[in-house]
C-alpha cells in the first residue's frame, strides 16, 4: 500500500485502502492452485481483473474532473484509463500471477524430487511458499512495470496530463 496521506490529500480507494488487496487475489489463487479446483483459481483472476478495471475507470473519471486548458478532457481521460489499466494489468495480474505460478510449480517439483514427504504435505508447503513469496515480489514488479511503461507507452502520451508513476 502507499504511504499515509499528507495534509488532507484525498485517499485513493484503489491504492490506499483494503480494496488494494483485491488486486492480489490471483496471486493467492495461484498459491492455492495445487489444492483447489481450477475454477477457484480462475475466479481469483476474475476478482483481480475486476479490481484492475474498476481502478482504471476511477482514474479516468478523476482525470475528467480536473480542469486543464493544456490538454483536452478526452485525452486526459484516455491517458488515465489506458495507463492505469496497462500498469495494473501487468503489475497486479499478469506478471505476479505468472511469477507465483512458476514459484509454486518449481517448489512442488523440487519437493517431489528432493523429499519423501506425502503429496498433501508437499502441496501445503508449496502453497505456503507461494503465499510467502507474494510480499517479496510486489515492489520489484511494481518498479519494473513503472520502468517499462516510462520507457515505452508513456513516451507516446502528450506531455500534459501524464499520470504519475503508481
Amino acid at each position: 500500500m502507499s504511504q499515509p496521506q499528507l495534509g488532507g490529500a484525498e485517499r485513493d480507494l484503489y491504492r490506499d485502502t483494503w480494496v488494494r488487496y483485491l488486486g492480489y487475489a490471483n496471486e493467492v489463487g495461484e498459491a492455492f492452485r495445487s489444492l483447489v479446483p481450477a475454477a477457484v483459481v480462475w475466479l481469483s483472476y476474475g476478482v483481480a481483473s475486476s479490481y484492475v478495471l474498476a481502478d482504471a475507470i476511477d482514474k479516468g473519471k478523476k482525470a475528467g474532473e480536473v480542469p486543464s486548458p493544456e490538454a483536452g478532457r478526452s485525452t486526459r481521460v484516455t491517458v488515465a484509463v489506458v495507463d492505469t489499466f496497462v500498469w495494473q494489468a501487468l503489475a497486479s495480474v499478469a506478471i505476479p500471477g505468472f511469477t507465483i505460478n512458476r514459484v509454486c510449480a518449481a517448489s512442488l517439483y523440487v519437493l517431489g524430487t528432493a523429499t519423501r514427504w506425502p503429496l498433501a504435505v508437499r502441496k501445503w508447503t508449496t502453497t505456503a511458499i507461494g503465499l510467502l513469496t507474494i510480499p517479496i515480489i510486489i515492489h520489484p514488479i511494481d518498479r519494473s512495470v513503472d520502468f517499462l511503461l516510462d520507457s515505452s507507452l508513456r513516451k507516446l502520451y502528450p506531455s500534459v496530463g501524464k499520470p504519475s508513476s503508481s
